[in-house]
């Protein structure tokens, strides 16, 4: 029986993927094969050495210690695209309540208390604002969400929608209206769009990505939209721009200090996610992710490993996981064949400094011959998988 540790409280409809007869799932597993986790902090959990896998039920990573779980050969998975309709609905509101100034008429009609009808109409008008038909829309980002919000604002707005991605995949290619233009280059998104929602994962790259230089190049008056990740965004800069008029708005589902009581700054609490049709699309793939896993040695949405699809084993199959270094699928290679063990299929894959061989053996290894395979140099994990 596999022993899955939850983190989080996670939905019984994991349920339907991991059956109980051969997993055990609860939030006190001592020694588990795996964990399934939402939101809990990783950084400083004490690794049990039985830990093959993390499955992340949401899309972010930053909770996880990835380079860390590399080197210990622990896969780590998450469930982009799970959560893809919750979050881009809540970027539609995001465009509706940016343009209209609805949340604050609404606070400003509940201070009403006597004669409301006749306050209301002698005083809308402080609360007016422009329609998004019409208006140009920039996407950066044509992932899962990115290609909803821009298909919902052209099809169901009435929006100019202009998108920018680089790394488009084929997928989301074809999932975009034809109606969508595609822009050139980011510069040219920015300068022409009245609203600007930008829809890409937080590295390095992209970390304050919108500063000062960046948002200098939006049109004046425009509204900025971050449903992504806090930290994509100066805010410094951003302070600057709607203090002097350059931005109109800055809507955001990551509240932070530096944005509390800022005019012009819109902050949901962290809601994207959060709706009971997106928790159970995230739990259900991240269980799917980890039984296949941990039964087949497949490797499905991991942030540190090679895809790798494989189907059940038929004999004997070790995965070994270990650095992608020169020579050593030789040395691997090697240490079976003196052993005498015939190699039937074999797979190796890489991802950045990880990889990650797979192979079929016409007999079942013995300890030595693991243990070998173990005690090479950058090797991390060795992992038998029978039929």
């Amino acid at each position: 029986m596999y022993k899955i540790l939850s983190l989080n409280k996670i939905s019984d409809i994991i349920y339907e993927k991991l059956h109980k007869a051969d997993y055990a799932v609860s939030s006190d597993e001592a020694a588990p094969d795996a964990v399934l986790v939402r939101s809990a902090a990783m950084h400083d959990m004490a690794v049990p050495e039985t830990m093959l896998a993390v499955a992340r039920a949401g899309a972010g990573v930053n909770n996880i210690p990835i380079p860390a779980y590399s080197k210990l050969g622990i896969a780590v998975f998450n469930t982009p695209g799970a959560n893809a309709n919750a979050v881009a609905e809540l970027v539609v509101l995001g465009l509706l309540l940016s343009g209209r100034k609805v949340l604050a008429g609404i606070d400003w009609a509940k201070g009403l208390t006597s004669d409301v009808a006749k306050q209301v109409e002698k005083g809308k008008e402080k609360f007016v604002g422009p329609e998004l038909r019409g208006k140009k829309l920039g996407v950066v980002g044509l992932g899962a969400i990115g290609a909803l919000v821009a298909n919902a604002a052209e099809n169901g707005l009435g929006m100019e929608v202009i998108g920018q991605d680089p790394y488009i995949t084929v997928q989301h290619a074809w999932a975009l209206s034809p109606a969508v233009k595609r822009g050139e280059s980011l510069d040219e998104l920015l300068a022409g769009s009245d609203y600007v929602t930008v829809h890409v994962p937080l590295v390095d790259a992209t970390r304050a990505m919108f500063n000062r230089e960046l948002i200098a190049k939006m049109k004046t008056g425009a509204v900025l939209l971050n449903f992504s990740r806090a930290e994509l965004v100066d805010g410094e800069a951003m302070r600057e721009a709607l203090a002097s008029g350059k931005l109109a708005g800055y809507v955001t589902d990551f509240p932070t200090d530096d944005m509390q009581g800022v005019p012009g700054v819109i902050s949901i609490p962290h809601l994207g996610a959060s709706t009971p049709e997106s928790e159970e699309n995230c739990a259900v793939m991240a269980a799917a992710q980890l039984k296949a896993y941990l039964e087949t040695g497949a490797i499905v949405n991991s942030v540190n490993l090679p895809e790798m699809a494989l189907g059940q084993p038929e004999g004997s199959r070790v995965q070994v996981i270990h650095e992608n270094a020169p020579g050593l699928v030789t040395q691997i290679t090697a240490a079976i064949a003196e052993r005498g063990v015939n190699i039937v299929n074999m797979i190796n894959k890489s991802r950045g400094e990880m990889a990650v061989t797979v192979l079929e053996l016409s007999d079942a290894p013995d300890a030595a011959m693991t243990e070998a395979i173990s005690a090479l140099e950058k090797v991390a994990r060795v992992r038998l998988i029978q039929a």
